[in-house]
């Protein structure tokens, strides 16, 4: 039995009917009897014995999957990669098939984490890509490694030019905002009160932030003051 059988008969094996039902509400965007409805913590604990298989090569390449439960396997075998070359030659081979927000969400490398100095030029690619969860994963990667310590002015206004009728992309480019508003709030409020952005991120950026911990009740009722203020 190959590796890739092996996967298939263990993901089925664990296929939960109820949970794939669940999940098919959650993600609209992909066939309902794609998903198998594994759950998230048996999908890591496999990720972490097969990621140290030496034939998993063979599961990785075989793209595109055929079930939402294989993606996200595969995400999660990418992310336990700790080589960082390694790991950027396989989500680039691997981001054109992401093809909905829980597995592009999902995709987290460890090995970027430790290089994340070295990660803007291949953030810059993948914004220029045209591809609705490359540029996602794009802006994810932004917000993570890029809103403290080598936080930049100019990476909002980077984000702040995207323009997508991608309703992903725009619902990301709102969760960086929001986030932008909790770390760097003098540098990102202007981008609410000059209503430098579309009308949906606006709101949905105001609504994130309100919903955040991380941002003082004082704050919260200044973005109030500022919803429906976005560009008409």
């Amino acid at each position: 039995m190959t590796v890739r059988e092996e996967i298939k008969a263990e993901l089925l094996r664990h296929a939960d009917a109820a949970y794939r039902d669940f999940q098919g509400r959650l993600i609209p965007s992909i066939p309902r009897d794609t998903i198998l409805g594994v759950r998230t913590p048996i999908l890591r604990k496999m990720a972490k014995i097969y990621s140290r298989r030496e034939d998993i090569g063979e599961f990785l390449a075989d793209l595109p999957h055929p079930t939402f439960d294989e993606n996200q396997l595969h995400a999660f075998i990418i992310s336990e990669e700790r080589d960082f070359d390694v790991c950027l030659s396989e989500v680039d081979a691997f981001l054109p098939y992401v093809d909905n927000w829980a597995t592009c969400d999902q995709l987290s490398p460890r090995a970027f984490g430790r290089r994340s100095g070295d990660l803007l030029p291949l953030i810059n690619r993948w914004l220029g890509s045209g591809r609705t969860y490359t540029v996602r994963f794009g802006i994810g990667m932004l917000m993570r490694y890029y809103l403290d310590v080598r936080f930049e002015a100019i990476y909002l206004a980077q984000v702040a030019a995207i323009r997508s009728d991608e309703y992903y992309i725009n619902m990301m480019i709102a969760w960086y905002f929001a986030t932008a508003l909790a770390k760097q709030y003098e540098d990102t409020i202007p981008y609410l009160e000059e209503h430098r952005l579309s009308p949906f991120v606006h709101a949905k950026s105001i609504q994130k932030a309100i919903e955040s911990y991380r941002i003082s009740e004082e704050k919260k009722g200044y973005l109030r003051s500022l919803k429906g203020k976005g560009n008409e």
